[in-house]
C-alpha cells in the first residue's frame, strides 16, 4: 500500500472513498468478529451515517481518503464501534493506523481552530495550502505540532526504563517529554531525564522520529549515555524507574512505537 498525502480534494466527487471518522476522539470502525475495517463511502451510505467537517487527506493506492467527524449524539449502529486509536494497534494494518493518526490530528486542529484566536471571526480553509485564514485580520493558522523528545539512556550494558503514571497498561518505557519554548532538542533531553529520574546524560545522538497523533505530537528520538547521578523518581510523573539488561526487560511498548524501536536498538546492540 502506498499513501500520498495531499490537501486538495479531487475536483470530481469520488464514487467511493475511505473515511476516517472520529466521534469524541474515537475512530468509527466496522467490526466483524475479530476483523476491524475502516469504512468506505458505500458503507456509510448503507448505514445512513453522514460525517461532518470533512477534510481531504490524500490517496491510498489511488483511493481518496477523508477525515471527518460524527456528532456525539449520533448512535453508531450494531456491527460498528467507536474505538480509541491505541486500541486498534495490531488490529489494523500500520498504513491505516498512520493515516488514521493524521486524520485525528486534523480533526483536532479543525475543532480547535474554527474561529480566529485574535478576533473571533470564523476561519476559512486556505485554497493553496493546509491552513486556515481569517478574512477579517488575516491571521493564518497551520495544523499544530507539539514536538517531544524520547530518549534511550544507556549505562554500560543496561537501559534506563520507567513506568509513567499515564501508562494504563503498566508497561515500562524510555523517557520522553515535551520541548519548552526557546529550548533545543538536546537541552530538552537533558532536562527531561534529570527532572524525571535525577540522571545526567551525555553524548546525545539523533535516532529517528515518529508522528504521535494523541492528538498532535511529533516524537523526536535520541540515544544518550549515562553521565552521573542516582535514580530518584519524580513521583508526580514516574511510578518506578530502573536499569535493565537486554535479557531481563520488563513489559515494554508495542512494536509500532518509536519507544519500542529504541528499546529494540538497545537489545540489538547489547
Amino acid at each position: 500500500m502506498k499513501f500520498i498525502p495531499d490537501f486538495k480534494q479531487p475536483l470530481k466527487e469520488p464514487q467511493n472513498a475511505i473515511w476516517f471518522v472520529y466521534q469524541e476522539e474515537k475512530l468509527v470502525v466496522k467490526v466483524n468478529g475479530d476483523s476491524v475495517t475502516i469504512p468506505g463511502s458505500a458503507d456509510l451510505k448503507q448505514i445512513d451515517l453522514t460525517p461532518i467537517h470533512h477534510q481531504y487527506l490524500g490517496a491510498l493506492d489511488d483511493c481518496p481518503c477523508f477525515a471527518a467527524e460524527l456528532p456525539a449524539d449520533i448512535r453508531v449502529p450494531d456491527g460498528w464501534e467507536a474505538r480509541g486509536l491505541r486500541e486498534l494497534f495490531g488490529a489494523l494494518e500500520e498504513e491505516y493506523i498512520w493515516i488514521a493518526g493524521r486524520a485525528n490530528q486534523l480533526v483536532d486542529w479543525n475543532q480547535s481552530h474554527r474561529f480566529c484566536g485574535r478576533c473571533a471571526t470564523p476561519m476559512e480553509d486556505k485554497p493553496d495550502e493546509r491552513a486556515k485564514s481569517c478574512s477579517h485580520c488575516s491571521l493564518i493558522n497551520y495544523p499544530r505540532l507539539s514536538p517531544a523528545i524520547i530518549v534511550a539512556v544507556r549505562k554500560d550494558n543496561k537501559l534506563l526504563l520507567a513506568q509513567n503514571k499515564r501508562f494504563r497498561s503498566g508497561y515500562y518505557s524510555v523517557l520522553a517529554g515535551f520541548v519548552e519554548p526557546g529550548e533545543t532538542l538536546e537541552e530538552c533531553v537533558k532536562r527531561e531525564v534529570f527532572e524525571e529520574v535525577n540522571i545526567r546524560v551525555k553524548n546525545i545522538r539523533y535516532f529517528g522520529s515518529q508522528p504521535w497523533p494523541f492528538p498532535n505530537s511529533l516524537m523526536v528520538g535520541f540515544t544518550a549515555e549515562y553521565a552521573g547521578g542516582e535514580i530518584d523518581e519524580n513521583k508526580s510523573e514516574i511510578v518506578e524507574a530502573d536499569w535493565f539488561t537486554a535479557d531481563n526487560l520488563p513489559r515494554i511498548p508495542p512494536q509500532i512505537t518509536i519507544a519500542r524501536w529504541l528499546i529494540d536498538w538497545f537489545r540489538d546492540n547489547s
